[in-house]
């Protein structure tokens, strides 16, 4: 029966079965960063796992099991095992306050950082320092949305695994490359090395967005909500660049920061 059990009849597995226990661990990033596993909820992160082939089971409870027949069904026909649970263990494998009743024990999703940045490469996005899951999650969403090629999570970013960043991605992580590494210096000679032009976003710089070139293969580098790029990281980049602000708003959050300069280099890429 389309959307069903693959046990029927069976009990759904509760909080306290082994392999739930197991994948609730999985909310943490020592064990994530232990298993090389993560979990991915609700039904636009299922489906964008399941596409890319790194899902190794999913939990769904019968209600959601219903609404998504669709995604249960192309999960068994991908081979992936599919794990009726209770309402109780949907609530203990989620991390939000309404439960959408269907997860997936996914792949770590880290490509090397040459992998991600090639020459290929024409908008690439650089957060350095992010500490905000929500914020990295939505700039990865954004950088889906224009058409990015690879997203680097450099220095103390926060995991990309990291289930409010895997929610506000909202299916964009399994789009596009994710790169992590902790050497910032790195991360922007990778991007210089692959032919791009490295831009800070930077609230006092003194180059403006309307008035810079961004026809050319481009890297946005973004600092952290609270303290924004540091003085060495800005001198690595080929161009500090602020966007004006024409009323009373002091700045923008970072979120906001990052779509405006990414679709501003997406749409004078596609002129």
């Amino acid at each position: 029966m389309t959307g069903s059990f693959p046990r029927p009849g069976a009990d759904p597995f509760t909080e306290r079965t082994p392999r739930v226990v197991a994948a609730r661990k999985l909310t943490r990033r020592a064990e994530r960063d232990k298993t090389g596993r993560f979990l991915a909820e609700g039904a636009n992160a299922v489906e964008a796992a399941l596409a890319g082939g790194t899902v190794h089971e999913l939990f769904v409870t019968e209600r959601a099991a219903a609404q998504h027949a669709d995604l249960v069904d192309a999960a068994r026909a991908a081979g992936v095992t599919v794990s009726p649970i209770t309402d109780r263990a949907a609530a203990g494998l989620s991390e939000t306050v309404t439960p959408q009743g269907i997860v997936a024990v996914c792949a770590l999703l880290d490509r090397p950082l040459d992998e991600a940045v090639t020459p290929r490469a024409r908008l690439v996005v650089v957060l350095v320092d992010v500490a905000d899951p929500g914020n990295a999650g939505t700039v990865i969403r954004v950088a889906d949305a224009a058409g990015a090629d690879a997203v680097v999570l450099a220095g103390d970013t926060v995991d990309p695994h990291n289930g409010k960043c895997v929610r506000a991605a909202a299916g964009s992580l399994f789009h596009l490359p994710i790169a992590r590494v902790r050497d910032v210096p790195a991360a922007l000679a990778a991007c210089s090395a692959a032919g791009l032009r490295t831009f800070a976003a930077h609230g006092y710089a003194d180059a403006e967005l309307d008035r810079v070139d961004l026809a050319a293969p481009t890297a946005w580098v973004f600092g952290n909500e609270a303290h924004g790029l540091p003085a060495e990281v800005l001198d690595r980049t080929d161009l500090a660049v602020r966007i004006p602000l024409y009323g009373k708003a002091e700045s923008l959050n970072l979120a906001t920061a990052a779509a405006v300069c990414v679709y501003t280099s997406a749409l004078a890429a596609h002129r």
